[in-house]
């Protein structure tokens, strides 16, 4: 399948999705992996992970006019070395996607909604959250969907350590459509407030959730 999608945002940033039909060897040719990556990813043992990394790789060189090289901080951050863009990247067994932007910082992920997001009303979820849940279970999970993928994209935005994603980011009321906007907020362990507003859509039981700046 390739190029999914491709958004440019009114900040600039510009959103890509690559969906992952291809076989193994079909990515290998389409992306361009460094040796030392190349050894790190034949041992995964999961070929769908695989398959997801090498995606990530196809995506950049359709994307990427020149050839850039990806790389992660020690906390896991991606950015390029040869690139002033800044990056951030979100994988599931059927999509990767990435965002980008020249100056802003960034955050994105993505998850099928059709996953069990359980855990997640436990682990990561305010009391206050909870409450504004759905009391139809298939309505609630979706609800999951969103808010542990607005907490994920603020969370990489942050960049930070061991946040506790209930207490930390709180993301505020919000009716689940097709496309919208939520309003989260990350507050630091002095007490400090940032707010930020995100933006979502839905496509194939997938929800993808971003932040820039």
């Amino acid at each position: 399948m390739g190029l999914y999608l491709r958004k440019t945002l009114d900040n600039k940033a510009e959103i890509s999705v690559w969906k992952i039909t291809e076989t193994e060897d079909e990515l290998l040719k389409l992306s361009s992996v460094p040796a030392d990556e190349m050894e790190e990813i034949s041992l995964i043992r999961s070929e769908s992970l695989r398959k997801q990394r090498l995606a990530v790789r196809a995506l950049l060189n359709e994307v990427f006019e020149d050839k850039v090289y990806l790389s992660h901080h020690d906390n896991g951050k991606p950015f390029l070395e040869n690139c002033i863009t800044n990056i951030s990247i979100t994988h599931t067994g059927k999509y990767v996607a990435i965002i980008t932007h020249q100056e802003e910082d960034l955050g994105i992920d993505m998850e099928p909604v059709d996953r069990d997001f359980s855990a997640v009303r436990e682990k990561a979820l305010s009391d206050e959250e909870r409450d504004d849940l759905d009391d139809d279970r298939e309505k609630a999970n979706e609800q999951l969907a969103l808010y542990w993928c607005a907490k994920e994209a603020v969370f990489k935005r942050m960049s930070q350590n061991k946040v506790d994603f209930a207490d930390q980011i709180h993301v505020s009321r919000f009716n689940l459509r097709d496309e919208g906007e939520i309003e989260a907020t990350f507050i630091h362990r002095d007490g400090y407030e940032e707010e930020f507003e995100l933006g979502y859509i839905t496509f194939d039981r997938h929800v993808l959730v971003w932040v820039v700046g």
